[in-house]
């Protein structure tokens, strides 16, 4: 998938919003038990399997976790350096699987719920589905573009998506709400000097410990608004959207 476009280089550190979402997507499956049920997991469109390596100690002993990204190589014996549990894969292994992440995937893909309906087809019939989408088609820029994107995604649209495909929303939300407003400085930009051929960039970060510590603390109080409006059930829209589905 595309998301390998955005691999840091090994020198690099972790982007914080990539921290932020591994934190909250990790919170978000603690708090629906999904973390001490899911013995096998998918993880669609991997990249570098950063969440997957990060998100593997916290399930239960004996749990693997199927990495799949067309940007791997075809199908090889087993990887020694890879920790026990965790598999690469080229094409989508067969299930059944407890859990399906498709975070910042659909997008990717012209047609989405067929997409979403093979994907069904290895999911357990109790297990969960959690899918997370750029939000907001008037957002689209040409970052959206160097990545492959076919589409942002208004929450109700992502909803029908999921719903044609037997699937219910059993959280959901707006996450990112603070980078709404760049976001939207970046549109404007554009708009007034339309940049060149877009290019996808590396998710990398160079700064240093006081401005990361600063950009941390940032998200993780924007991360505690999205659980609060999860929770509540206020529609926070934010820069993204996520669900946590179930059949």
């Amino acid at each position: 998938m595309a998301d390998l476009r955005e691999s840091p280089h090994a020198t690099a550190t972790r982007h914080p919003w990539e921290t932020a979402r591994l934190r909250f997507f990790t919170r978000a499956l603690a708090d629906a038990g999904v973390l001490t049920t899911a013995r096998r997991v998918l993880d669609v469109g991997a990249g570098d399997a950063f969440l997957a390596r990060s998100l593997l100690p916290r399930l239960s002993p004996g749990a693997e976790i199927h990495c799949v990204d067309t940007g791997y190589p075809i199908e090889s014996p087993g990887d020694p350096l890879l920790p026990t549990g965790l598999h690469l894969h080229h094409d989508l292994p067969p299930g059944p699987f407890d859990l399906i992440l498709l975070l910042d995937i659909l997008e990717h893909v012209e047609d989405d719920a067929a997409f979403l309906q093979n994907l069904l087809e290895r999911l357990q019939p109790n297990g969960r589905v959690l899918v997370s989408v750029p939000a907001w088609q008037p957002l689209f820029t040409s970052h959206d573009a160097a990545l492959l994107h076919h589409r942002r995604y208004a929450p109700k649209q992502a909803q029908a998506v999921l719903a044609s495909v037997g699937l219910r929303v059993l959280s959901s939300g707006g996450l990112f709400h603070g980078l709404l407003l760049p976001r939207v400085l970046t549109l404007v930009s554009e708009r007034l000097r339309p940049p060149a051929t877009p290019q996808p960039t590396a998710l990398a970060w160079r700064h240093g410990g006081l401005v990361t510590g600063a950009v941390q603390a940032v998200l993780a109080a924007d991360n505690a608004v999205s659980r609060w409006g999860a929770r509540t059930g206020a529609d926070l829209p934010g820069l993204s959207w996520w669900a946590l589905c179930c059949k």
